[in-house]
């Protein structure tokens, strides 16, 4: 089965709001909120004072479908605030705080109960506070039992990282997955059985926010990619200049439920479309990938390098017998 988004006419769409939104950076230009120019990455970045702060919202994608059909509905709170809080740690920024916001068809207490329980339980794995939100009832939107979630954090930059240092020769250090975290599950829902795989399905996004905040205050860190939408083929917008080679046969053994979807969905829809078992990447000078190795196994996270950085532009999956290109440039 092939995946039915297309990531490129999706990607050109965010181009032409770029072309838009850009215009508006000239209304903060000098003064207090001043808008830096750092485009197309996982967050928004702008001065307040002498610190950089950044912006980002996200949500959780139709994986909230997956928990209305099971109605288990507190741990997609979770998976609200990694998306954010994992995207703006990609540019070097600790989370400070946060808003929600729920939209439901109509009233129901108990739902929004176990949505605010995840919601909590994510703000304490990245030591955000949350500071306010807006529950929204807008019935003529939403079908019947159907619900929104989303978050927004705001950080502030501890070490900016950007990607402009990449260059050949690093390599690419995989931090393991908790599962499909939330990404991909218009795919999934299709061709895994919620029967069978609801529960490692609705497994929330791994917050990785702790470990990689020490692993960046000890060590140069020259990149970061949180792999969500797109999945390896996204590691590019770090910087384009250079290229990426992922090991297939060091993913391996690929966790159970990627098994399952690889005996229903192509190899190469498989690596643009589900984090494969890693959920977020550091690319770093080979020295100092064993201390990195090390800080993030004192947090209980497993990593291992997964791939190079080339000369060769393009993110590409390979093995023994081949390789395929992954990124859409």
């Amino acid at each position: 089965m092939k995946y039915d988004i297309d990531i490129k006419k999706v990607r050109k769409i965010q181009a032409n709001i770029w072309d838009l939104i850009g215009e508006t950076f000239e209304y903060r230009k000098g003064r207090y909120g001043e808008a830096l120019p750092i485009f197309g990455h996982y967050g928004g970045v702008f001065k307040a004072g002498e610190e950089n702060l950044v912006i980002h919202t996200d949500g959780v994608g139709t994986k909230l479908l997956l928990a209305e059909k099971l109605k288990k509905y507190d741990t997609v709170g979770i998976d609200a605030v990694a998306m954010s809080v994992n995207d703006i740690l990609c540019l070097g920024a600790e989370p400070l705080v946060g808003v929600d916001y729920i939209a439901l068809k109509e009233e129901n207490p108990e739902m929004i109960s176990e949505l605010v329980k995840g919601l909590v339980e994510g703000a304490r794995q990245s030591d955000c506070a949350i500071i306010g939100g807006e529950t929204a009832i807008v019935s003529d939107l939403l079908k019947e039992d159907a619900f929104d979630l989303t978050f927004t954090v705001v950080g502030r930059i501890k070490k900016l990282i950007t990607g402009d240092k990449i260059k050949p020769g690093m390599i690419i250090l995989g931090l393991e997955s908790s599962g499909i975290h939330s990404n991909g599950y218009t795919l999934a829902r299709k061709v895994l059985d919620a029967g069978e795989w609801g529960e490692q399905m609705l497994e929330p996004t791994k917050i990785y926010v702790k470990p990689v905040l020490e692993v960046i205050e000890k060590i140069d860190v020259m990149g970061i990619a949180h792999i969500t939408g797109g999945s390896f083929s996204k590691i590019s917008r770090l910087n384009n200049e250079v290229g990426y080679d992922i090991n297939e046969e060091v993913l391996e053994p690929l966790p159970d439920i990627f098994v399952a979807l690889g005996e229903k969905v192509e190899k190469i829809d498989m690596y643009r479309t589900f984090n494969m078992g890693i959920g977020m990447v550091l690319i770093l000078e080979k020295e100092h990938s064993e201390e990195a190795v090390g800080i993030l196994k004192r947090y209980n996270i497993d990593s291992k390098i997964i791939g190079e950085v080339t000369k060769e532009k393009g993110v590409y999956l390979k093995n023994k017998n081949e390789r395929i290109k992954l990124s859409y440039d």
